[in-house]
């Protein structure tokens, strides 16, 4: 443990030694949080039909004093690779990706795959699935797995959007679901409704009214 803790540290110092250098093939991204904590995304990109990148992310925070603030340390073994196929009627993405949190003991993995495409003259249809695994060594379930599925009906000529959605966690354990419209009232303005669990006792709607300004 304090041979991690001197790593992160030596890496935060050469933070701002070293150049930020952004290619093709190296990721290389250093952040000063704040005056006394340092974040770094380092790793690789390799371009082919499987976009493939991994690296790490290492962050740490100091006290006054120059002491390590406790719980501040992260150093984290990430990787993902990604499909994406394009056609004049659609496009199609799969994605896998997977993070360790070595100092902690929990990791993640999660493989998703998503579609749209025109469905006749006047709709498009978005679909997605994700399935997601993940593990935490201190946490009394230790392991637990979540799969969604969303599908989303879009009128572009008149800017209106239904969208349905589920997961299940666990295997059956437990169970949600929801179901949206939106609609563009004008080029700034979205009004939107939702329902979470419609089936069910405890269901829950939601109506937001959003106004965007740019400038």
């Amino acid at each position: 443990m304090m041979r991690l803790r001197r790593t992160l540290i030596a890496g935060a110092c050469l933070l701002w030694v070293l150049p930020a250098k952004a290619d093709n093939l190296l990721i290389w991204r250093p952040v000063r949080v704040s005056e006394q904590s340092y974040k770094a995304t380092m790793g690789f990109h390799l371009p082919s039909e499987w976009e493939t990148s991994a690296g790490a992310d290492l962050a740490l925070a100091s006290a006054g004093g120059g002491t390590i603030q406790a719980d501040s340390e992260q150093a984290t073994l990430w990787g993902k690779i990604t499909k994406v196929r394009a056609t004049p009627a659609g496009q199609a993405e799969q994605d896998a990706s997977v993070s360790i949190d070595t100092l902690r003991g929990s990791g993640s993995l999660l493989l998703s795959r998503s579609r749209s495409f025109i469905l006749s003259d006047s709709l498009d249809l978005q679909t997605s699935r994700f399935v997601s695994v993940g593990f935490d060594a201190v946490e009394t379930r230790q392991a637990s797995v979540t799969a969604s599925q969303a599908l989303k009906l879009i009128a572009p000529s008149t800017g209106t959007t239904f969208s349905a959605g589920g997961s299940v966690v666990d295997f059956g354990k437990d169970f949600s679901s929801s179901l949206g419209v939106s609609q563009n009232i004008f080029p700034n303005l979205n009004l939107s409704a939702g329902m979470t669990d419609p089936l069910s006792i405890d269901r829950s709607a939601t109506v937001n009214v959003n106004y965007r300004v740019s400038w």
